[in-house]
């Protein structure tokens, strides 16, 4: 069971983890801090691909010491994208990080069919925090990709989550299915979609991982809450992963368990042949490194 986000380094260091990344558009001074940090613990070694004056002029302010990166010199950030998208397409990289280019620019390269990285699976974010209110690290998925998902995508958005976590060590994660209830209700789409996910998982059509909802969000992170109105559950109280109905309630959880709660949190997408570090413009840099350190574990 992990509790803090650097219990994670130690499990790279365990395993001798080392990565290839591309930083893509890397004359962003928050971005290149954490690529620095990651690569000074030896987990990754960075391909710097940007403006190499504005790159190098941030490298020397902050007397950063990359003596094995890489650093190519193109100044389009679209030209930026599309070489780091076809690196790791080729093998050549084996994580691909947004650096200064807008998010839109970057998946526009992801999703290209001739050298994007699509694999046929549903691309899709998981978002992983350290809370101090919590016993543990708990994911939620997913917060910026996917809308409004129907229950095929949800099926491909918790395989995502828990094949990532299993491969971090949690060998069955508890799955919490978000909704407004815990009872299912006909006019409530997210709670039968939560009452399907569950039988699927009973019926082993979802395998490794331990499924349960709908839940509201106070009886999937509190047994006491789960007591008091008499759940039985394996998963309430003790989730290691929150699947939200749609992008609306991700987001609003994602910003609040930051802003008011003061949670850490790492965050990577997942379901093409790379992990992706998409970290948002107000994400710390702590986040930033802790979202590299959590795709290095794919």
């Amino acid at each position: 069971m992990y509790k803090k986000l650097s219990d994670l380094e130690r499990l790279l260091i365990n395993n001798k983890v080392s990565k290839t990344l591309a930083l893509a558009v890397s004359q962003d001074a928050f971005s290149l801090n954490a690529v620095y940090k990651a690569y000074k613990s030896g987990y990754i070694t960075p391909v710097l691909i940007g403006d190499r004056i504005m790159t190098e002029s941030i490298i020397k302010e902050n007397k950063f010491d990359f003596k094995d990166a890489r650093i190519i010199h193109e100044p389009d950030p679209e030209k930026c994208v599309e070489l780091a998208v076809k690196m790791a397409h080729e093998g050549e990289v084996q994580i691909l990080m947004k650096g200064n280019v807008p998010t839109p620019f970057l998946l526009k390269g992801v999703l290209n069919k001739d050298w994007g990285l699509r694999t046929g699976t549903l691309l899709s974010h998981i978002a992983l925090f350290e809370a101090d209110t919590y016993h543990k690290l708990i994911a939620i998925t997913d917060v910026a990709m996917n809308i409004a998902p129907n229950l095929k995508d949800k099926i491909a958005i918790v395989n995502n989550s828990v094949a990532h976590l299993n491969k971090m060590g949690i060998a069955s994660p508890k799955v919490a299915v978000l909704g407004a209830i815990e009872m299912v209700n006909e006019s409530m789409q997210a709670t039968l979609d939560a009452a399907l996910l569950s039988k699927m998982n009973q019926r082993d059509q979802i395998k490794n991982c331990i499924i349960d909802g709908p839940l509201a969000f106070d009886n999937a992170i509190s047994f006491e809450s789960a007591k008091l109105k008499k759940i039985k559950s394996a998963v309430a109280g003790d989730t290691d992963l929150l699947l939200v109905p749609d992008i609306e309630v991700g987001n609003v959880l994602y910003k609040s368990l930051v802003f008011f709660a003061k949670a850490k949190v790492a965050s990577v997408i997942l379901g093409a042949k790379v992990p992706i570090v998409l970290t948002s413009r107000s994400d710390s840099e702590e986040s930033k490194y802790y979202s590299i350190v959590l795709a290095a574990l794919a």
